[in-house]
């Protein structure tokens, strides 16, 4: 039986002896495309070069791509774990051919590699042909159902519809027919039975896909349309998960070898059996053995679990393991970074950047896994506490569960349907509004597929050596952005350097005969430099001149240099477990963050500050060369895990002995032009990641002049005191003894208008009443009031308020028995009623709300309002 590896080993080996050349897999955190956040599919890395915008190095490739489906159109998350062959990260292995081949070749390699290399029995194969689509007026893929009447039975060909054999991406881009080849693993009585063609796409556990041929002809434009592509390609994927189980004459994926070594860590380290008895410890087992995956690979490609984007994606996937081994396990504490060794072991040969972070990624996911346990069982008691009275978790729970105890929705979801109960999804993503309309605010939408002005050839960037550059429009689409329009161009040539790699993109100038557009800012979209201007030039056709601000460039470039002294300097001083984790440099400063678990004390970050400015002072050549790959990283260069790289890259040398890395961006000509650097701060940001905030050459200077003048100004103020440290001690200690006191005298204070307001409780229908508008320092004292009242006389509504330096404050209190008999909520009132007589906001809970804003002309009305919900 062959294992998981020589199974990929056997699909490297065939292709190659077709002439394929063997390529590395792209990250699976997509960093050049606005419309993923992973890579989803094999063809991701290809998209450009299926459009056009790019040329292929070689025709004929082969790899196995790290794939991640978990949000967007292909997203698998529901069903992982529950079914026997859904992964949220898996390996696509494929084969592509680029203007080269197409199905004649492609469908006979298929079958052929199936049945003579892994010897798969004909008679338990399926293939499917795309039947057309009179809607988008398709034909049926005649051509493939040609080839493949030459191999199989025509019994075994069927006709699929344009839900299954017409693969596309997404909404936009490459597409085309494809065929795919299904097994049936089914046993030879159940075959008897039911014919496994009735089978196919069925969702059978056992009738699955194991290969998709897509023969991109196709690209999908913005208003649904689709146009033929320049040239065809193929692009084929088979999950080596699938793949591995039909071999390994497995029922379930998670039974195979690249399963089975996770499984068994996790029934030593809990001490229970994946025995297949008890469903949902199986499916706790199968859901920890393929998340552990997913965030394994993330984090080795640089991205961080986070509150947002794809960092948010990574955590949510994170805590859904937590939960099933919390929950199906009973494991109390962090389980999962103990896995990482196993995976690290696995895959050394394949993909190395696991096992040379393996430190790193077990200590991120550690934090992660002890963070989320702290809130899990207080989120699970919350939960089980509303699932006993109430049927429908309300909009408002769900997103306390998510706030307050770190679930994600999707969790609460799970839950919820584990346990009959429906959620107000709508609620939810009401009280989600804000932020999604924050998000959406920010984000570029398009608004036209691209015009083609020149069919000439993009040549690119040429701004390593110039500023300026004489060019033209090659094509440009307008996009909205913040709700404003702007336009996209593609230039024949540009100066202009696309953010990439931390760098921030050029501003600058497009200069025409009678007018200039601004350029506000360039980014890079797969291989495409995009600009961005506010409008189009009056000739389109023109030819003009590109220029770069050149100071804005200037302090950008020393910036740039000065992270790759500040790199080397942080790994000699805190060691070499220190690599980049990010990066931001701009003309104003740099940011740079990087892996290390602790904070850095004042003498380290002194000792870092001290060896760049020593390499500045040197006034070090940085030398810059163009390097097959394999010869660079051999030379030492450091390259960012999580980037893609050519065969050529480019080589960045300042004192070979000192920094040597891979980067694209643009460098000063020598370190001197530095000048001097500084750290400004330095901070945590995430589990396992510090950043620190940096400045040098003219930014430096002006941040330098700046602190003379505040320590200049604190010496005015201070009466120029002979030790200024000493004199502001002095001073904090004399203020922490006055407010001591002045804490005191409030207190005595709060004590006696306490006293005052229970002398004067009054009965309103029988309920114990105090409403006064009271004179405070500040809104805090509000709540102190309430609470004190509350410990003395615990059947009172109590309403106070106050007019504190021009500014309306609030507290109501209800004791439990009358918010119940009155069905009465002091949040709800706080933001329904109270919020809009004060034109402020507040909240709180049902017992105790509390309540600011900008109107202090009607606070007995507030008053007046609680008094009436209660008569």
């Amino acid at each position: 039986m062959m294992t998981g590896f020589e199974i990929r080993q056997h699909f490297f080996d065939f292709f190659k002896a077709k002439n394929h050349t063997i390529i590395p897999s792209a990250p699976i955190v997509i960093k050049d495309d606005p419309t993923l956040l992973f890579t989803n599919a094999g063809m991701n890395q290809f998209k450009d070069i299926f459009l056009g915008n790019r040329k292929a190095s070689d025709l004929r490739v082969a790899d196995t791509q790290k794939c991640l489906r978990v949000s967007g159109k292909h997203n698998d998350l529901e069903e992982v774990g529950v079914d026997t062959y859904h992964h949220t990260m898996f390996e696509m292995l494929g084969n592509w051919s680029f203007g080269d081949y197409f199905k004649k070749e492609a469908i006979e390699w298929s079958w052929e590699l199936l049945t003579k290399v892994y010897n798969i029995r004909e008679k338990d194969l399926y293939v499917t042909v795309f039947e057309g689509d009179e809607k988008e007026a398709l034909p049926v893929d005649s051509e493939a159902a040609f080839y493949w009447k030459q191999l199989v039975d025509e019994k075994r060909i069927i006709l699929g519809n344009k839900k299954d054999n017409f693969w596309e991406m997404g909404d936009t881009g490459p597409c085309g027919p494809c065929t795919e080849i299904h097994v049936d693993c089914r046993t030879e009585e159940e075959k008897k039975m039911v014919d496994g063609k009735t089978l196919v796409n069925k969702d059978h556990p056992q009738v699955i896909e194991i290969w998709n041929n897509v023969f991109i002809q196709y690209n999908r434009k913005k208003d649904g349309s689709l146009e033929e592509l320049p040239q065809k390609h193929v692009d084929t994927g088979m999950g080596l998960e699938r793949l591995t189980r039909v071999l390994q004459k497995k029922q379930s994926n998670y039974d195979t070898d690249i399963f089975s070594g996770t499984i068994e860590a996790v029934e030593k380290i809990t001490g229970v059996k994946y025995e297949g008895t008890d469903e949902r410890k199986d499916i706790a087992f199968r859901v920890i053995a393929d998340h552990i995956r997913a965030i394994t690979f993330t984090i080795a490609d640089g991205q961080m679990p986070s509150n947002t984007g794809a960092g948010y994606v990574i955590r949510r996937i994170l805590r859904r393991a937590v939960r099933y081994y919390f929950s199906y396990l009973k494991y109390k504490e962090p389980l999962l970074y103990k896995l990482i060794p196993v995976i690290a072991q696995q895959f050394k040969t394949v993909f190395p950047e696991i096992e040379s972070q393996s430190s790193f990624i077990a200590k991120v996911i550690q934090e992660e896994e002890t963070s989320f346990l702290r809130t899990l069982d207080a989120g699970l008691k919350k939960f089980q506490q509303i699932t006993s009275s109430e049927k429908v978790i309300s909009g408002k729970i769900a997103f306390e569960l998510y706030d307050t105890f770190g679930f994600p929705i999707d969790l609460t979801k799970l839950i919820a349907t584990e346990n009959n109960i429906q959620i107000d999804e709508a609620g939810f993503e009401n009280e989600m509004l804000v932020q999604k309309d924050r998000s959406r605010a920010a984000s570029i939408q398009d608004t036209q597929d691209w015009i083609n002005i020149s069919d000439g050839s993009v040549i690119g960037f040429v701004g390593y050596d110039m500023l300026e550059a004489e060019t033209r429009i090659i094509k440009y689409r307008k996009i909205s952005l913040k709700g404003k329009d702007l336009y996209q161009l593609v230039l024949a040539k540009t100066p202009f350097y696309a953010e990439s790699g931390g760098q921030v993109g050029d501003r600058g100038i497009l200069v025409f005969e009678n007018e200039n557009i601004e350029v506000i800012n360039t980014k890079k979209e797969h291989d495409l430099i995009i600009h961005f201007t506010e409008k189009l030039p009056q000739n389109i056709n023109a030819v003009f001149t590109a220029k770069v601000i050149a100071a804005i460039r200037s302090n950008t470039e020393a910036h740039h240099t000065a992270t790759h002294l500040l790199h080397a300097a942080l790994r000699k001083v805190l060691g070499n477990h220190v690599a980049q984790k990010g990066s931001l440099v701009n003309a104003e400063y740099l940011r740079f963050d990087f892996s290390h678990f602790s904070k850095l004390t004042d003498e380290e970050i002194k000792n870092i500050e001290h060896i760049v400015n020593e390499k500045i002072r040197e006034n070090i050549p940085v030398q810059i060369e163009q390097l097959d790959k394999e010869i660079a990283l051999a030379s030492g260069a450091m390259a960012l895990f999580g980037e893609k790289y050519g065969d050529k890259v480019r080589v960045i040398t300042i004192d070979p002995s000192y920094s040597i890395e891979l980067c694209g961006g643009t460098h000063v000509r020598s370190t001197g032009q530095l000048g001097f650097f500084t750290i400004r701060q330095e901070t945590a940001v995430g589990s396992g990641i510090r950043r620190i905030e940096a400045l040098c050459g003219q930014a430096a200077e002006v941040w330098v002049d700046e602190e003379k003048l505040l320590l200049k100004k604190t010496n005015e103020i201070m009466k120029h005191p002979k030790d200024l440290i000493k004199s502001i001690e002095a001073l904090f200690i004399e203020n922490s003894g006055l407010r001591s006191k002045l804490e005191k005298i409030e207190s005595n204070n709060l004590s006696v208008l306490k006293n005052n307001l229970i002398k004067n409780i009054e009965k309103v229908n029988g309920i114990n009443f105090i409403g006064k508008v009271v004179d405070v320092s500040d809104a805090d004292a509000l709540k102190k009031l309430c609470f004190s009242i509350k410990n003395e006389v615990s059947d009172c509504v109590t309403v106070l308020a106050s007019n504190v330096d021009g500014k309306a404050f609030v507290a109501i209190l209800f004791p439990d028995e009358v918010a119940t008999s009155k069905n009465l909520d002091a949040a709800k009132i706080i933001r329904e009623k109270v919020s809009i007589i004060i034109k402020g906001g507040g909240g709180g809970q049902k017992t105790l709300a509390t309540a600011g804003g900008q109107d202090v002309s009607n606070l007995m009305g507030v008053i007046n309002l609680v008094k009436d919900l209660i008569v």
